[in-house]
């Protein structure tokens, strides 16, 4: 007999099962992360339990942040806020932008999800009211072109925050989706970004080391 039963009743039916059996025991924390750690990484479905296992990363050790392609679309938006709660409220010191090999925001074309956006029903007045509003809805939905150029950049727009304390250091790293493997572009530590440009500028600076992230990691 199939199931019947719908994704929400099935999580909700585990989550029963889950605080009943007493399996958050082991998971009890504080809010404080343990390696004074913060992480920006993708969405990406396959690096959901990759990620933190390939790093080393248990709960409460970090607070980490995703989205589509570990970016940064705004100075004043939630990435951002986000980052600087975890470096001014709790009292991280690290951070680590992580993006991976085989993203789907490289090369993205905000074009397409405007096509799929009409065929769900929105239309072309909506989108256009949205332009005339103001609203860059191309450079709010563009992706990068190379990854390693692409998390650089990152780390760029975190470190020169005005309102990111100097002391938090700032690391750049690719992973591998399905080894795990782990490319370092910037360690923090040692190394000074000072990029002015955009990803997409900026390729021409860094393109063979971004380019070696792409070789190692596909």
């Amino acid at each position: 007999m199939a199931d019947d039963k719908s994704t929400l009743e099935k999580i909700l039916e585990h989550n029963r099962e889950f605080v009943d059996s007493k399996e958050y025991d082991h998971l009890c924390t504080d809010k404080y992360p343990n390696k004074e750690l913060a992480i920006l990484t993708c969405m990406d479905a396959r690096i959901v339990e990759l990620l933190p296992k390939a790093m080393g990363i248990r709960n409460g050790d970090a607070k980490i942040i995703k989205n589509a392609g570990a970016l940064i679309s705004h100075p004043w938006g939630a990435v951002m806020r986000s980052l600087l709660v975890a470096a001014l409220e709790f009292n991280v010191k690290e951070i680590m932008v992580v993006g991976h090999t085989d993203c789907g925001m490289r090369g993205f074309d905000p074009e397409h999800l405007l096509g799929k956006a009409r065929k769900f029903g929105i239309t072309d007045g909506t989108i256009t009211t949205l332009r005339n509003a103001g609203i860059d809805l191309d450079g709010w939905l563009r992706g990068f072109d190379n990854v390693g150029d692409s998390v650089r950049y990152t780390v760029d727009q975190i470190r020169n925050h005005p309102l990111m304390p100097g002391r938090v250091v700032v690391h750049g790293l690719v992973i591998h989706p399905t080894t795990g493997k782990l490319h370092t572009v910037v360690n923090g530590y040692v190394e000074n970004v000072n990029l002015l440009e955009t990803p997409s500028g900026a390729a021409s600076n860094t393109a063979n080391n971004s380019n070696l992230v792409e070789e190692n990691n596909d």
